[in-house]
């Protein structure tokens, strides 16, 4: 890496972007292209030809030997199959480099392993991926090589959905189809197509390469099942903003450079609160852009972790006691010509346009809340929400106070006839200039907030991807705004009519508008006597997803059949019990292969001290008041490790992925967190050259 980059240079020098395209194909070959990006036209077999080639070519320059089509599996990771671009040798024996537009639009992997959810037997195994022509093409440079990555969407034979891309590009369309309607009502025939925008924010943890090896629970689960809380925590808040260590800055240094060239437009980059904790966020793109660029920057951030002996951490709750680890995800939808649908300008309560999206947006989310909360169901996410600046699992809507006042102008009064404004900011310091301040402040502990010009979903987990919640908003809003457009392309007064229709949409859902502390108790009462769903884990989560007004409202709009919506209920329900399995069984290894032994050696150590102090004719009683309490614990230990050996056996007995999900739920982590109390009290006592594995203190603080 050089010691000076010039981002200019060097952004997106790896994409083949609009830029490289416009260079290297023939313009009738470029427009062609263009016109299936922007208007979805199909690609001629011609064309695609041409533009392979020219692919091809690009990427060989590059150093490039092979390509991929890098798809988005039901695994929540990232798939690829690399084929060279030789040809069968010649009878010189010399060989070809050869790309057709077949190979570039698409691909053929083994479809039998991935997860299917029952919509393929596993002796049916072919599946296709097929390119998305919307998301550029970019060379990936590691250790074995550069390779040209083509995103590409991934279908079963009989055409059903195996990935997270296929159902967002339909959502995609579904939205862009209802706010061209709701647009046209409002008298404008320029805008050509509406497009969710996405900026996602990434939180991470980074650890020292050598003691994560030394943790089996980080390795095999990516959170440590065991760990007493350090003296020191996140209690001042002085890592949050903090000055960046040289470490970790040398590592954000090129994790930017990778990314800048890869055509990731990563922006911020600052401490987080918990210690070791930091985040990363990119500039906002196109939703199913965004979708594949956040995942090239988790897989950036573990690659170049590794460069610079350190391990990233990407699970919600790697750490108890401290922040959890979240993806921000903020989503605005905009037009082609850049108007922002979401944008209130100076004087909201005047901007109708805006008002009825707004209330759209409130209707949709309190309509689908359980199905909103589904989308950011993962099992870490089950120790995450609800505290540390994680939002609760009650889902509620911020607007903040100059919009709530104009909504509770309009269910009051039927009309709004002000907006409350910001002011100058009044320091009393003579020398600081005056502030332009914002009409609201920020709510921290809000699920869905409103941000000035669009809404932060903040509770989707670290290392999921942004899709599904994407997936969930573009639908829900799609289905508003349809809602809304089937009344008034009826009105005989549109005026009129859509002036009573923000009235009803603000007052029928009002409810699930709340400005307030998210984590108190008191938030948890009122939303009860609000009625809003309070889904406290996954497994309680995912029949969202099959409830009659969510398949029916997925089938209108074509993102999902029903089947494909069964197959990821079943796919869920199972990952959720295979993952808990790995942490029960994870615990129950370390429990009896590493800590046991670890507190008998040190009891052994402390009765063979009691017995040489007493023969020497002092006192032991410290000495024998440790032995009795570690004793205890040890057999407390004991104990919880039989019952979670018992119950992790008996939820193998099970067959129903949905019961089993739910008996490790319902059993299984209890059992689990019966069995980390003592070995956490014991951490606090034995002797840490006795102790099997680095603390939470060796593990936060020294990197």
């Amino acid at each position: 890496m050089s010691e000076k980059m010039n981002v200019a240079e060097i952004f997106g020098e790896n994409v083949f972007n609009d830029k490289v395209m416009q260079e290297r194909l023939p313009k009738k070959v470029y427009k062609e292209l263009k016109k299936t990006i922007e208007e979805g036209k199909e690609l001629s077999s011609t064309v695609a030809d041409v533009v392979a080639e020219a692919m091809k070519n690009w990427a060989v320059e590059k150093g490039a030997t092979h390509y991929t089509h890098i798809f988005q599996p039901l695994t929540g990771m990232t798939a690829e199959k690399h084929d060279s671009f030789i040809t069968a040798p010649r009878e010189d024996g010399s060989v070809l480099m050869e790309f057709s537009g077949k190979e570039l639009i698409k691909g053929e992997p083994d479809a039998s392993s991935f997860p299917s959810g029952g919509l393929r037997a596993t002796f049916e195994a072919r599946g296709y991926t097929a390119w998305d022509c919307t998301s550029p093409a970019y060379v990936r440079e590691d250790a074995g090589g550069a390779i040209l990555c083509i995103p590409t969407a991934f279908c079963s034979y009989k055409g059903e959905a195996l990935d997270q891309k296929t159902p967002l590009l339909r959502s995609m369309e579904a939205i862009n189809t209802q706010a061209l309607r709701l647009l046209r009502l409002f008298g404008n025939t320029t805008s050509k197509k509406v497009t969710p925008s996405v900026g996602p924010e990434q939180e991470y943890f980074l650890v020292d390469k050598k003691k994560y090896l030394e943790r089996k629970d980080l390795i095999y689960t990516g959170r440590t099942l065991f760990g007493a809380m350090p003296p020191k925590g996140q209690e001042l808040d002085d890592h949050y903003f903090g000055t960046i260590r040289q470490r970790i800055a040398s590592f954000m240094k090129d994790v930017n450079e990778e990314l800048w060239k890869l055509g990731v437009s990563a922006k911020t980059q600052h401490n987080e609160v918990a210690p070791a904790q930091h985040e990363i966020a990119a500039i906002y793109s196109e939703a199913n852009i965004a979708v594949d660029h956040n995942q090239l920057v988790m897989k950036v951030l573990k690659k170049v972790a590794c460069q610079h002996g350190l391990q990233c951490l990407l699970h919600e709750k790697p750490f108890a006691g401290v922040n959890g680890s979240g993806k921000h995800n903020n989503w605005s939808i905009t037009t082609d010509d850049g108007i922002n649908l979401l944008d209130p300008g100076k004087t909201p309560h005047e901007n109708v346009q805006f008002l009825l999206v707004l209330t759209c947006i409130l209707k949709a989310v309190d309509d689908h809340a359980d199905l909103l909360r589904e989308s950011a169901a993962d099992p870490g996410n089950d120790h995450r929400l609800g505290a540390n600046e994680a939002p609760p699992a009650i889902i509620s809507v911020f607007l903040g106070e100059q919009l709530e006042d104009v909504m509770q102008q309009l269910i009051h009064t039927g009309m709004a006839t002000h907006s409350k404004t910001g002011g100058v900011l009044q320091t009393g310091v003579k020398t600081l200039p005056d502030l332009a301040k914002d009409a609201t402040d920020r709510n921290r502990t809000s699920p869905f907030a409103f941000t000035g010009n669009k809404f932060e979903f903040r509770m989707v987990g670290s290392r999921d991807s942004i899709a599904p919640p994407n997936i969930v908003l573009n639908t829900i809003v799609a289905e508003a705004f349809s809602d809304a457009c089937d009344i008034l392309e009826k009105a005989e007064d549109f005026d009129l009519a859509v002036h009573d229709l923000i009235k009803k949409y603000a007052t029928e859902h009002q409810r699930i508008v709340f400005n307030g502390n998210g984590y108190s108790q008191e938030w948890v009462e009122e939303a009860a006597r609000r009625g809003l769903p309070n889904i406290r884990s996954m497994v309680e989560a995912i029949p969202a997803l099959l409830t009659s007004k969510s398949v029916d409202m997925f089938q209108k709009f074509g993102v999902f059949t029903k089947t494909e919506l069964e197959s990821r209920v079943e796919i869920k329900f199972e990952n959720y019990a295979k993952a808990l399995n790995i942490e029960a069984k994870t615990m129950i290894d370390m429990a009896g292969k590493q800590i046991i032994p670890a507190v008998i050696r040190y009891t052994k150590s402390l009765a063979d001290t009691i017995n040489s102090v007493t023969a020497a004719g002092a006192s032991a009683k410290v000495q024998a008041d440790l032995l009795t309490e570690t004793s205890a614990l040890l057999e407390e230990t004991k104990d919880a490790l039989k019952k979670l050996v018992a119950a992790d056996a008996q939820a193998a007995d099970i067959e129903s992925v949905e019961e089993q999900a739910k008996f490790f739920h319902g059993t299984v982590v209890p059992a689990m967190d019966a069995l980390r109390a003592p070995v956490d009290k014991l951490e606090m006592m034995v002797d840490k050259e006795i102790w099997p594995m680095p603390s939470y203190g060796d593990l936060l603080f020294e990197v």
